[in-house]
């Protein structure tokens, strides 16, 4: 059964598949609106339950992935989902929610009220493939949300070119069936060939560089 995360002290930081998932988003204002286009992108089949909701939520309730539900929340029907957000204005509500989900063994997310979470939702900064979260337990929104802006600037658009360059060598590296330590020292070469730790600036390799990588037999194998 999940755990409170505020009871725990620590996270275990995962990234959830919830392609096709059934999801529930408790609340029917701007909050829940963010939450729900999350879900969304995401792939997840989303319920909104919500008495009222704004005019952009309901919008989007005529797409096939949201079914929106003008009605209170109903004790013990966050069973019934894979993962639970609850972003009401009225805490007995949200209670509700999570206890429901903790009874059930379902992961619930309360907006804003670190106590009533079995997990956090940290700030993401994306380029293409590449997905850097940032997260503080809930303790310290504000100071995720500003770290999340500053490498908003400091990553450009081109890390999202390296991480598809980078997958593709994972698998040119596999396809030749390297052994660990030839495999581990061409990733070390990619990473110190491409990557600029000062500036944070990446950059797509060469065909003949990456040959040259692949075919390196020794280097230092300080990471993956």
């Amino acid at each position: 059964m999940p755990k409170r995360a505020a009871e725990e002290g620590r996270l275990y930081p995962v990234t959830l598949n919830l392609q096709g998932r059934r999801c529930l988003v408790v609340g029917g204002g701007a909050v829940a609106l963010r939450k729900v286009h999350g879900l969304l992108e995401e792939g997840a089949h989303v319920t909104v339950v919500a008495p009222r909701v704004v005019a952009d939520l309901e919008e989007r309730a005529s797409s096939d992935r949201v079914v929106l539900e003008r009605r209170e929340y109903r004790s013990g029907e966050a069973a019934g989902y894979a993962l639970v957000i609850a972003a009401t204005s009225r805490r007995e509500v949200n209670r509700q929610a999570f206890e429901d989900g903790e009874a059930a063994g379902v992961w619930v997310n309360v907006a804003d009220d670190p106590e009533l979470c079995s997990f956090h939702l940290p700030a993401r900064v994306r380029r293409g493939p590449l997905e850097i979260a940032i997260g503080s337990g809930g303790s310290a929104p504000f100071a995720v949300s500003r770290m999340r802006q500053l490498l908003e600037k400091r990553l450009g658009p081109e890390w999202a070119d390296w991480a598809e360059a980078a997958a593709r060598f994972r698998e040119e590296a596999r396809a030749r069936s390297l052994p660990e330590t030839a495999r581990n020292a061409a990733f070390d070469l990619f990473f110190a060939g491409t990557v600029a730790p000062e500036t944070l600036r990446a950059r797509v390799p060469s065909d003949d560089e990456r040959d040259l990588w692949l075919a390196a037999d020794e280097a230092p194998t300080s990471g993956r």
